[in-house]
């Protein structure tokens, strides 16, 4: 924080010493220990606040990311089962109008066969 060597410490002792008085010292030494104490504490209080508000703001952006990923992956899943849902479809249709005109065409010929032939057929 501050940059001071132990000879300016020394100084700083001194002129307290003769400005302050020796009475005076120890008490005002453990108000300015409090105080300093103090001040560190809420500057550490006001560090933890902002790496918190630093990793929640990163939480933040994953979970963005994350749902921009998830997003993504169920539009190519859902096109994929689309198309492949169409691909088997249109031959799937495609055999369902030929055995319905197949079975048409039975139910034609089997009215009209049986007393034509007097067989009956299968």
């Amino acid at each position: 924080m501050f940059d001071i060597g132990f000879s300016e410490l020394m100084l700083i002792g001194i002129v307290a010493l003769v400005v302050i008085g020796p009475e005076r010292l120890p008490k005002v030494a453990r108000t300015l220990g409090h105080l300093l104490g103090r001040a560190q504490r809420y500057v550490n209080d006001v560090k933890s606040d902002i790496n918190r508000e630093i990793q929640l703001d990163e939480l933040k952006k994953l979970q963005t990311e994350m749902t921009d990923s998830a997003r993504t992956l169920e539009d190519s899943v859902r096109q994929e089962f689309q198309s492949t849902r169409r691909a088997i479809e249109t031959p799937v249709q495609a055999a369902v109008g030929e055995i319905e005109s197949v079975g048409k065409d039975l139910a034609k010929n089997a009215s009209v066969t049986p007393e034509a032939t007097g067989k009956p057929v299968l």
